[in-house]
């Protein structure tokens, strides 16, 4: 259904046609609900420290969590004391709670646990990202900026700086959803527009910020203290590689592999996938190249983390120094401890 969705998105075709009716009809909702924030008949709280949003509005993943670890390393780096807030997708987070090194996919989400492990800074999640915030406050108060990761359409938090990110699907069709993939116009304000793997893609804007992701070694998942460059697998492949992915965009993973000279079977799963069912068990596979973000829960089901074949894959992203210093630059007028 996912990849029949994204076929559909990505041209004005027959299908897209037909649901243009209810596009409009969720666009006019969208726009009435911002209309209501800036009004003042829904109320934004306002944090006592800047809160940058990254998100996008293009449905599904486009690289939001190495950008956000690559911005809490920048502003680390820059004298700040940054922190995240995160919606936790697929975890129970009814009530607010801190992500420990001991935290569960299944408690606080995937993502929340891989940005806490890579970035080594605090982290809370909660549908109420306000309430996961002053959580978050009240236990480090040396923190002086916060991060929204996927935060754009979450109004009820101010913000002092939007992030956009696109992927090389940009704005697909530029329609909203259900007949395109848009949860918001593309002409929707933002303070700063990345792309992901792509010079340019369509609907978005020229000279966006461009950002690469990066990874050239393998870390078997059974074993994390062996590693594998990729340029070494494919100069000496396994006469049967495969390569999965349970990102929202897996494509994007194919093709970095692609780039050292890989050959491989396609395994994409779904965004989020769980991993409770094992689908590696029937692969004919000699070595399984997965992405980080799935070696996080497959680190915890039992068949795979002892399965000797899979590898995992860390990526950091690549970004031009200038979106660090502009950012910085916004939040001059707010001081650190």
């Amino acid at each position: 259904m996912q990849l029949a969705l994204e076929r559909i998105w990505q041209t004005r075709g027959p299908a897209a046609w037909l649901l243009l009716p209810l596009s409009k009809l969720f666009g006019a909702l969208v726009r009435l609900r911002r209309l209501l924030y800036r009004a003042g008949w829904l109320k934004s709280e306002r944090l006592p420290v800047p809160v940058v949003v990254v998100g996008n509005i293009f449905v599904g993943g486009t690289g939001k969590t190495p950008l956000t670890i690559w911005l809490v390393q920048r502003l680390r780096e820059a004298g700040r004391s940054p922190a995240v807030v995160s919606r936790g997708y697929g975890a129970n987070t009814a009530t607010p709670r801190l992500v420990t090194a001991a935290s569960t996919p299944a408690e606080v989400g995937d993502e929340p646990v891989l940005i806490a492990e890579r970035a080594q800074c605090p982290m809370a999640v909660g549908r109420d990202r306000a309430a996961a915030a002053h959580l978050l406050l009240q236990s480090h108060p040396e923190i002086d900026v916060l991060l929204l990761d996927d935060g754009l359409q979450h109004y009820a938090l101010a913000r002092d700086v939007e992030i956009m990110l696109f992927d090389g699907r940009g704005a697909g069709n530029g329609w909203m959803l259900p007949a395109g993939p848009l949860r918001e116009p593309v002409s929707r304000r933002r303070d700063v527009t990345v792309i992901n793997g792509a010079s340019t893609a369509p609907g978005v804007p020229a000279g966006s910020v461009r950002m690469d992701l990066r990874g050239d070694i393998a870390v078997r998942l059974c074993d994390p203290a062996q590693r594998l460059r990729l340029a070494d697998l494919a100069a000496a492949p396994p006469r049967r590689l495969l390569a999965a992915a349970g990102i929202g965009n897996p494509e994007r993973f194919f093709r970095m592999l692609e780039g050292f000279g890989l050959r491989f079977e396609r395994l994409p799963l779904p965004d989020h996938h769980d991993f409770a069912d094992d689908p590696f068990a029937a692969c004919d596979a000699d070595v399984i190249l997965i992405t980080e973000k799935d070696a996080v829960k497959c680190r915890l089901a039992e068949t795979a983390r002892q399965d000797e074949r899979l590898w995992y894959v860390p990526v950091e992203a690549a970004i031009d120094a200038a979106l660090a210093k502009y950012l910085v630059e916004k939040l001059r007028g707010f001081p650190t401890d």
